[in-house]
């Protein structure tokens, strides 16, 4: 299977990448500035990679940046389930790019394998490192040391058309309250016609199902892994209740078509067009989608009958363990942890920033929609799992064909048979 391809790659990369960051590491007393803990800006040309899901924020840090430094950076993305590959090949060919991102749940298990450059006497001379948000630093650490640095903070909330809701007869100033409710807006926004669809969802992209559905199972009080990351719990009632009513939605015509096929990179786009009534999505996409003129409101994800709870993700980054511009790609790290970066950038478009002594700011606090998504935190879980990847987030893992099951295919059958395999997955190596 491909999932212990990928696995067998990320253990051979890591294996090569001790002798090539020594050869070629960022840390390399010849280059300028490595020595030190400071920055560098010097012109250099930086690559930074990125999964589509965070492609929006990655460029806007390194635009903003790019405009008042002489290095420049260059932002590249890859579809989410394509990305973990894409860094395993990368590694094994000694070409990680200066700079790159993860999806935090993944952070760990790159720094445990050596793909990012050691940053801890960097991070604690610059004053941050009580500053910023921990479980993304916690996820970033192997064996006492610092690897990654927060990039983005991010929750999974309802994300509503108010238009939308105004024309169905809904008041655009209330939310729905439970999953139940949510469905009821969905149908009767689908209800105006058009090419007007009441929800949207990521139904061939795990990741995306997992942040949006699993918060469902959490706020209906049941779990989709035991506490050591070790074994499934995705046959369950809470979980299957949730799948049948997102499927229920797709069968009735009410979710837009394309949610079959959907694997994360045109996610944002969709919400964007002003033709999706409610979904739920990243809460970071609130402002990327009012850029397009789309009015949004703001909720919570809820269990079938109520109950809140969320999805605490984002992404993770560090410097790549074979670059050979360490200082420079660290001038970048720093200022996107900058009170001008996380206000101007990240709060101004309504998103949450990284640093938690910024998390009331000038921007924060005049919109009662980031009020709430701040508040959702103490409700939510970031899961845990050594082999999260292939269990879940692979394109070949047992997540996703339980999910493509559960949705388009014989569902009780999918749940049973996925908690098997992914079970069996997540105790592999």
């Amino acid at each position: 299977m491909r999932s212990r391809g990928l696995r067998a790659l990320a253990v051979t990369a890591a294996a090569l990448l001790v002798t090539a960051v020594a050869a070629c590491g960022g840390d390399d007393p010849a280059a300028p500035g490595a020595s030190g803990t400071a920055g560098v800006d010097d012109g250099a040309q930086l690559t930074l990679w990125t999964r589509a899901a965070t492609e929006s924020v990655s460029k806007a840090y390194a635009d903003a940046y790019n405009k008042t430094h002489k290095n420049k950076v260059t932002v590249t993305s890859y579809p989410n389930e394509e990305y973990p590959a894409k860094l395993a090949s990368a590694a094994g060919a000694k070409a990680l790019p200066d700079l790159f991102g993860a999806d935090v749940v993944f952070a760990a298990q790159y720094a445990s394998q050596g793909l990012w450059t050691d940053l801890t006497e960097r991070l604690a001379a610059s004053g941050l490192k009580d500053k910023v948000s921990p479980g993304h630093l916690n996820a970033g650490t192997w064996e006492g040391k610092n690897y990654a640095v927060p990039h983005t903070v991010d929750m999974s909330v309802m994300l509503y058309n108010k238009d939308l809701y105004t024309k169905a007869g809904l008041d655009p100033e209330k939310g729905p309250t439970s999953l139940k409710e949510f469905a009821e807006h969905a149908r009767k926004i689908d209800k105006l016609g058009g090419d007007v669809n009441g929800t949207y969802f990521g139904g061939n992209c795990g990741g995306c199902v997992e942040f949006t559905f699993w918060p469902s199972v959490w706020g209906a009080g049941g779990d989709v892994l035991d506490a050591k990351g070790e074994n499934a719990k995705v046959d369950s009632k809470e979980m299957a209740d949730v799948f049948a009513l997102y499927r229920a939605l797709y069968d009735e015509g009410v979710a837009a078509p394309a949610s079959k096929d959907e694997a994360g990179p045109t996610w944002l786009g969709a919400l964007q067009s002003g033709k999706i009534g409610i979904a739920p999505g990243p809460s970071v996409w609130l402002g990327l989608i009012e850029e397009k003129g789309v009015k949004m409101g703001v909720a919570p994800i809820s269990g079938p009958d109520g109950g809140d709870s969320t999805f605490i993700g984002g992404d993770a980054i560090g410097v790549g363990a074979t670059s050979t511009k360490a200082a420079q790609a660290w001038d970048f790290l720093l200022w996107t942890m900058s009170e001008e970066a996380q206000v101007e950038i990240i709060a101004k478009n309504k998103g949450v920033p990284i640093r938690t002594d910024l998390a009331s700011n000038k921007y924060s606090s005049a919109d009662p929609r980031i009020v709430l998504i701040n508040s959702l935190v103490a409700k939510g879980k970031t899961p845990y799992a050594k082999n999260f990847n292939a269990s879940f987030n692979d394109p070949q893992s047992p997540w996703l064909q339980t999910v493509r099951g559960a949705l388009f295919g014989d569902a009780a059958k999918s749940l049973t048979d996925g908690n098997t395999a992914i079970t069996k997955s997540l105790q592999q190596g």
